[in-house]
């Protein structure tokens, strides 16, 4: 498993045919950028990857969200749109999460049981 700092990437998503999307990327490493998050944002220009984390809220968020839960091989094995205002549940398997506006994964074609790597980092 790869070390990532804070900073940016590329979020590549792999589908059944190889490559389906390349999406700009923030990466959270530290706990003060995990903790940032998305607070306080109006929107997001892609995605940003939470590392270590097995579990997000949504609280004092504005605008709703799309939340992919990844295992340490960065497998998506959960995916959730979560309004403002909410607790997500604590995913065991999870070592990474990643958010986007809520309706973008599906564009990208995040879903469970697909695969994505990082790039450019």
């Amino acid at each position: 498993m790869a070390r990532w700092r804070d900073g940016r990437g590329t979020l590549v998503v792999h589908g059944d045919g190889g490559r389906v999307a390349a999406v700009p990327l923030e990466i959270a490493t530290s706990y003060r950028a995990r903790t940032r998050g998305l607070l306080g944002r109006d929107g997001l220009d892609g995605a940003i990857l939470l590392s270590p984390a097995n579990g997000i809220h949504t609280f004092r968020m504005r605008i709703a969200i799309d939340v992919a839960y990844l295992d340490r091989r960065l497998n998506v094995i959960a995916v959730r749109t979560m309004p403002p205002g909410r607790l997500g549940r604590p995913r065991l398997r999870s070592r990474h999460v990643l958010e986007a506006e809520a309706g973008a994964m599906a564009e990208w074609g995040v879903r469970t049981g697909v695969r994505v790597t990082v790039e450019g980092v």
